[in-house]
């Protein structure tokens, strides 16, 4: 019975995070999910070389140039 009540009670579990803990690695339901590694997308996809990004950065000031003439 407490622990349905702890259950119920989203501030009883910050209170007793061991209990938590306790439920967490006794639950079934948990131990069938499927589990994935998600990596994240901020990451660049091709690593770019600093004199390529020099070569780009000529070339738009360059463009501003000419549109500014």
């Amino acid at each position: 019975m407490q622990t349905a009540e702890i259950l119920a009670n989203p501030f009883s579990l910050m209170m007793n995070p061991t209990e938590v803990f306790e439920a967490l690695e006794k639950s079934n339901r948990l131990d069938r999910l499927q589990r994935r590694v998600c990596r994240p997308l901020d990451k660049p996809l091709i690593a770019r070389k600093e004199a390529d990004m020099n070569d780009y950065d000529r070339a738009i000031d360059a463009e501003s140039e000419s549109d500014e003439a």
